[in-house]
């Protein structure tokens, strides 16, 4: 009955707010599972929404899914905003900490690399970290199948009426999204003349939130983690900041950022 129901029950808090473990003794353990189950819970909002959103593009229903991706790049602000809480911890506050964490590393979350895997961001040798969870490789594989959000974005310019060649249509969704001319002069037919194209003009300018929020957030990652450890290899032998700072370097929407140069 739903008069039974009460803010706990409703929220599982129970399971929620008895699922941090500490092991090591140290103050600050604490924080650090909190700041990153918290993200666990923001990602699998961003994943949930992105799916829908991206349904909404293949059905040429746009306006709910400009809510979505809006609700996704505000999530993301939080995720960025748990970088500034993890880099109140120091290093000799993290080495208490760490010799705890065994082999276990960020590189390993399953939902980050599902949401990259939506965006566009994609390389199959990535799975290689979650084959031990064969029911996550698996949906990782499946998502890798299916065209990211780009490219029902892409598809849709072809479907109202831009030159989008149909090797771009039929490209390898496996494969990470490379910069297209022709994609580009897409965009720059949209810029150059917003009124007539007032829906794919802001569909544009979502897709660019989601790029901007998420470089800022590798970027968050980046300074935390040479904050707190400089350039030490991560846990699990992970390459640590370089590997992060290569990352910046990749866009999962190339020809809207390059289209900027163009108009």
């Amino acid at each position: 009955m739903a008069a039974d129901v009460t803010y706990s029950s409703y929220l599982d808090l129970d399971r929620v707010l008895s699922a941090q473990h500490p092991v090591s003794g140290a103050h600050d353990e604490m924080l650090f599972i909190i700041v990153h189950q918290a993200s666990e819970l923001w990602l699998k909002l961003c994943i949930h929404e992105l799916a829908e959103a991206r349904d909404c593009l293949a059905e040429d229903d746009l306006r709910p899914a400009f809510k979505m991706l809006a609700r996704v790049a505000r999530a993301q602000g939080q995720l960025i905003q748990s970088w500034d809480v993890l880099s109140t911890m120091t290093p000799h506050d993290y080495s208490t900490v760490r010799p705890h964490l065994g082999g276990s590393s960020g590189f390993q979350s399953a939902q980050y690399r599902m949401m990259e895997f939506m965006l566009g961001g994609r390389n199959p040798d990535h799975i290689a970290r979650h084959e031990a969870t064969p029911e996550v490789a698996a949906k990782l594989r499946e998502e890798l199948g299916r065209k990211s959000i780009y490219a029902e974005a892409i598809a849709l310019l072809a479907r109202r009426g831009f030159a989008i060649p149909d090797e771009i249509l039929a490209r390898d969704h496996t494969l990470i999204w490379e910069h297209s001319p022709e994609v580009e002069a897409a965009w720059a037919a949209i810029y150059r003349d917003p009124e007539a194209h007032w829906d794919l003009y802001e569909l544009a300018e979502k897709l660019v939130d989601l790029e901007y929020h998420f470089q800022r957030w590798r970027f968050g990652h980046l300074k935390t983690v040479e904050r707190i450890i400089g350039f030490k290899r991560g846990t699990g032998g992970t390459p640590g900041v370089p590997y992060l700072a290569g990352v910046l370097k990749q866009a999962f929407f190339p020809e809207l950022l390059s289209v900027r140069t163009a108009l």
